[in-house]
C-alpha cells in the first residue's frame, strides 16, 4: 500500500485536512478518499465547508440537508445569511489594501480599496433604497466588467434584492431576451464603451431595452464610454449620500443572482440561484480547488454575462483582491493580458484554452517577457484545452505554477470537474470530480460506465444546483433540462469519459455527439486533431444523421489559417490526419471553408444551430445573433441547408 501523501504544504487544502482532523476526527490518505467521503457524507462535508470557511449564519440552521430528493433538494433549512456581508465584511483586512483593480480601455485605470469598496457598497444600497428598491425586487446592469458594476451587484444582494447583469457587447435583441423574463424594477447602464482602440456608442441599444421593459421604474446611469443614458438618475447622485454599511440577513434559499443560459437553441433559461447556494459553493471552490486566499490577485477575463463574472467577485469571499479587465482581450496584442498580470501581481489568471492555444501559436513566451513572480494558478475553462496546450503551459511556467483545467457550467455556477492542488495534472485530461459533487458517467441505461464515453452526470445534490427557472412555478421546465433522462439524477449535457483513476476527458455536447456506424465521438476530439494543423485557424463539425439508419453525412467546416486555403490539398491532408488519429468511420464526407465558426461571446461553438439550419431552419429561429461573437458566423450555412 502507498504511503498517504498529504495536500502541499501552505494550501488551503492542508489546513482544511488538518481541521478535519482535529476537529472532527477524520483523517484522508489522498484526494480520493476525501473526494468519497465528500459525497457520502453530504451532511458532513458541507457543515465542514461552512464551519472551516466561517460562513456568517445570522440565524443558525437547523439542519444541514433535510431532504436530498432531486430537484428539490433542502440545503441549510432555517439559516440567514447575506452573500453581500460574506464578502464584504471582513474581521483583519487591511482597509487601505486593494479589492479592486480595474484596467480599462475605455479610462484610466482604477484602484479601489477595502474602505471605498465597503462605502460604496453602502451608498448604493441607500441609494437603491430611495427608489425604492426592495427584497425580491430585480435590479439588472447592461454594463461592463468596472468597480461600479461589482458595487451595484453587492449592493442590491445586501438588500435582498434580486441581481442580473448582460455585457453591453450584447445587442438589444439578446438584452430584452433576458431581462424581460425577469421583470426589473431598476436598470443599470453605460453609454458605451471602447473595444480596443474602437469607440462603441450603445445610447441607441439603452433606450431601446429601456423602452421594452415596461416594469423598470428607474435607470440609473453609470459613465463609462462615449454614448449617453439620457433621463436617468446620475450614478454619482446614486452613491451621493453617506451611509453604514448594512447587510439583509435572508433565508439560504433566497434568490441572489439569474444567470442565464446562451440562448443558443431557444430563449435562454433564467437560471436563478440562492443565497447560501452561491456563498458555501464559491468558499469551498475557491479555497479548495483554485487555493483562493487572503491577499491573493485574481485576474479572469470575462464579461457580465458569463457566469465567470459572478465566480471572479468571489474571489472576495477569501478577501482576495480582483483584479478586474475590460476591453479587447488581444488588444494591442494577445501578450496585452499576461502583461496586466505582471503589473497587477496576479496569483490566479484564468483563460479560455482558445486563448492559451493563441498564445502558444504566437510564440507568446508569458513568463519569460514579463514578471509573473507570484503567480501560483493558470486556471482555464470555457472548452477542452488539447494535450498541447498542457506541454505549452508546462514549458512556459515550470512546476510552480499549477495548471488547474476544469468543466463546470452557469447551471451550477461553478465547477462539476476540476484539478487542485492535491490532485495530479494528467495531460490532456481533467484532474477528477470536484469534492462534494458526486460525478459520473452514465450509459443510456443510466447505469457507470467507466474507461469509456458516457453521459455527465451528478447523482447527489450539490448547494448551488438552481432553486428555480424564473417563470416555472410547477418545475417542469427545470425538471426537462435536467432530470428527465434519468429521473432523481441530473444530467448535465456533455459526453464524458471517467478513467479508473479518476480523471475525465469531456468531449463535447451530448447533442452535438457524432455517431457513425456505432463509433461515438465526441466534437472536442476531433476538433483537437484538425485544429492542431498550421492550415487550420479554426473549425466545426456536424452530423447529419439518416433517418432510415445509414452512416448519415459528415460535414467539416474549416476556417482556413492566413495565407492558406481550403483545396483539395488540404482537405486531402485533413481526411487522412482524421483517418489516422480517429477512425475512418469519422473522415468527413465533404469539408467547406467557412469565413468564421458560430460562437457565443464566451467561446462556445455552436454546432447544434449549425446543424438545425443544415436541416432547414431559419438561422434567426436558432440563434440570438446578439448572442453570437459574430453576428454573420451562422449565414455561411444558409446555401448548403437541405432542401
Amino acid at each position: 500500500m502507498a504511503p498517504p501523501t498529504p495536500p502541499p504544504e501552505g494550501t488551503v487544502t492542508a489546513r482544511f485536512v488538518a481541521y478535519l482532523a482535529s476537529e472532527r476526527g477524520l483523517r484522508f490518505d489522498d484526494y480520493a478518499a476525501l473526494h468519497h467521503w465528500s459525497v457520502t457524507d453530504l451532511d458532513g462535508f458541507w457543515s465542514a465547508v461552512a464551519d472551516f470557511f466561517g460562513v456568517r449564519f445570522h440565524d443558525a440552521p437547523a439542519a444541514v440537508l433535510a431532504q436530498r430528493e432531486m430537484p428539490g433538494a433542502q440545503w441549510f433549512p432555517g439559516a440567514t445569511l447575506n452573500y453581500a456581508e460574506q464578502a464584504l465584511a471582513h474581521d483583519g483586512v487591511d482597509p487601505d489594501g486593494p479589492a479592486l483593480l480595474a484596467h480599462s480601455q475605455t479610462r484610466d485605470d482604477r484602484t479601489w480599496t477595502w474602505a471605498e469598496l465597503r462605502d460604496g457598497v453602502a451608498r448604493a444600497r441607500a441609494g437603491l433604497q430611495r427608489l425604492g428598491v426592495r427584497r425580491g425586487d430585480r435590479v439588472v446592469a447592461y454594463a461592463p466588467n468596472i468597480p461600479e458594476t461589482v458595487v451595484a451587484h453587492l449592493a442590491a444582494a445586501s438588500l435582498g434584492a434580486v441581481w442580473a447583469s448582460c455585457a453591453p457587447e450584447f445587442g438589444a435583441r439578446s438584452v430584452v431576451d433576458r431581462f424581460a423574463q425577469i421583470e426589473p424594477a431598476v436598470l443599470l447602464a453605460v453609454g458605451g464603451y471602447v473595444y480596443g482602440d474602437k469607440p462603441i456608442d450603445r445610447t441607441d441599444e439603452v433606450a431601446t431595452v429601456r423602452a421594452a421593459l415596461p416594469t423598470v421604474r428607474h435607470v440609473v446611469a453609470i459613465p463609462y464610454g462615449p454614448g449617453s443614458v439620457p433621463d436617468a438618475t446620475p450614478w454619482d447622485e446614486l452613491v451621493g449620500t453617506p451611509a453604514e454599511p448594512a447587510y439583509d440577513a435572508v433565508p439560504f434559499d433566497h434568490p441572489l443572482v439569474v444567470l442565464f443560459s446562451s440562448g443558443t437553441t431557444g430563449p435562454p433559461k433564467a437560471i436563478v440561484h440562492g443565497h447560501g447556494g452561491i456563498t458555501v459553493e464559491h468558499l469551498k471552490n475557491h479555497g479548495l480547488a483554485w487555493d483562493v486566499q487572503p491577499g491573493d490577485r485574481m485576474l479572469w477575463f470575462t464579461t457580465t454575462a458569463w457566469m465567470m463574472w459572478n465566480a471572479l467577485v468571489s474571489g472576495l469571499l477569501h478577501r482576495a483582491t480582483l483584479i478586474l479587465v475590460d476591453g479587447n482581450p488581444l488588444h494591442p496584442d494577445v501578450s496585452w493580458q499576461w502583461r496586466l498580470a505582471a503589473r497587477a501581481g496576479a496569483t490566479h489568471f484564468g483563460a479560455s484554452p482558445g486563448f492559451l492555444m493563441a498564445c502558444r501559436a504566437q510564440g507568446v513566451h508569458p513568463a519569460r517577457e514579463n514578471d509573473l513572480g507570484p503567480l501560483r494558478q493558470v486556471c482555464v475553462a470555457g472548452s477542452p484545452l488539447p494535450p498541447e496546450g498542457y506541454r505549452w503551459v508546462a514549458e512556459e511556467f515550470g512546476p510552480d505554477v499549477l495548471l488547474l483545467v476544469g468543466s463546470g457550467g452557469t447551471d451550477v455556477c461553478t465547477g462539476i470537474v476540476q484539478g487542485g492542488p492535491w490532485q495530479e495534472v494528467v495531460e490532456g485530461e481533467i484532474s477528477g470530480p470536484e469534492l462534494g459533487v458526486d460525478a459520473a458517467a452514465f450509459d443510456p441505461d443510466g447505469h457507470e460506465v467507466v474507461g469509456e464515453r458516457g453521459e455527465l452526470v451528478i447523482r447527489a445534490p450539490m448547494p448551488s444546483m438552481p432553486l428555480c427557472f424564473w417563470n416555472d412555478p410547477d418545475g417542469s421546465r427545470l425538471r426537462a433540462a435536467y432530470f428527465d433522462t434519468y429521473p432523481g439524477v441530473w444530467r448535465h449535457g456533455d459526453w464524458v469519459r471517467f478513467a479508473p483513476s479518476g480523471s475525465v476527458v469531456v468531449s463535447g455536447r451530448s447533442d452535438a455527439t457524432l455517431n457513425r456506424g456505432g463509433v461515438r465521438l465526441g466534437t472536442a476530439e476531433f476538433y483537437a486533431v484538425v485544429e492542431e494543423m498550421p492550415e487550420v485557424a479554426d473549425s466545426l463539425v456536424v452530423h447529419l444523421e439518416d433517418p432510415a439508419g445509414g452512416p448519415g453525412e459528415l460535414l467539416l467546416f474549416v476556417v482556413p489559417a492566413p495565407g492558406q486555403q481550403v483545396d483539395d490539398a488540404l482537405v486531402a491532408r485533413v481526411r487522412a490526419e482524421l483517418r489516422s488519429a480517429l477512425s475512418p468511420r469519422h473522415v468527413p464526407d465533404h469539408v467547406h471553408a467557412i469565413p468564421a465558426v458560430p460562437r457565443t461571446r464566451t467561446g462556445k461553438k455552436l454546432e447544434v444551430p449549425a446543424k438545425r439550419i443544415l436541416l432547414g431552419a431559419d438561422p434567426d429561429a436558432v440563434a440570438s445573433r446578439d448572442s453570437l461573437a459574430d453576428a454573420s458566423a451562422l449565414d455561411a450555412f444558409v446555401p448548403l441547408a437541405r432542401s
